[in-house]
Order: structure tokens, then sequence, then C-alpha cells
């Protein structure tokens, strides 16, 4: 084989690797957008699970919100109650102990 030769097989061989990475670099461009193009709507779901929890969680407040207040009225309802009760009691006993006195 002459040294002409080899170069020129040198030369084929170069050119033939440079096609190779060319085709490597668009197979790795294409992959590139591909897991950009998922990671983004994988993004815009996730973004979009987010915005559907939060709503969830301040309806959920409200309506926790909602029984607190709920339960506010009713604990007050229960003390003004009580202390009907205990005047109630307070009268019975002072007209029980009137009785006795009495008798």
């Amino acid at each position: 084989m002459t040294a002409d030769q080899r170069l020129d097989r040198i030369e084929h061989l170069t050119a033939g690797i440079a096609e190779e990475r060319r085709k490597d670099r668009e197979e790795y461009k294409t992959l590139w957008r591909d897991t950009q193009h998922q990671i983004n709507a994988l993004a815009t779901e996730t973004k979009l699970r987010f915005d559907q929890v939060a709503e969830r969680i301040d309806e959920v407040a409200g309506h926790i919100d909602e029984l607190a207040e709920e339960t506010r009225t009713r604990t007050q309802k229960l003390a003004e109650s009580d202390d009907k009760l205990d005047a109630r009691i307070e009268a019975l006993v002072s007209a029980i102990g009137q009785l006795v006195a009495k008798g």
C-alpha cells in the first residue's frame, strides 16, 4: 500500500468517523428536545395539580372556619344555658333553705 493510498484510506475513515459524530450530535439534539418537552409537560401537569390541591385546601380551610364558628356559637349558647341553670339551682336551694328554716 502506497502512502497516497494510506492517506486516502485515513481520509475515508476520518470522514466516516466525522459522519458518525454528526449523526450522534443530531440524535443527541433530538433526545434533548424530547426530554425538554417531557420535562415541560410534567412541570405544567405538576403546577396544575398543585393549583388543584391549593384550591381544595382553601375549600377545606373555609369549611373548617365555618365549623369553628358554629362550635363557638354552640359553646356560647351552652355556657349561657349553664349560667341559667346555675341561677335556677341556686334559687331552688335558697327556697329549700327557707322552707327548712320555717318548718
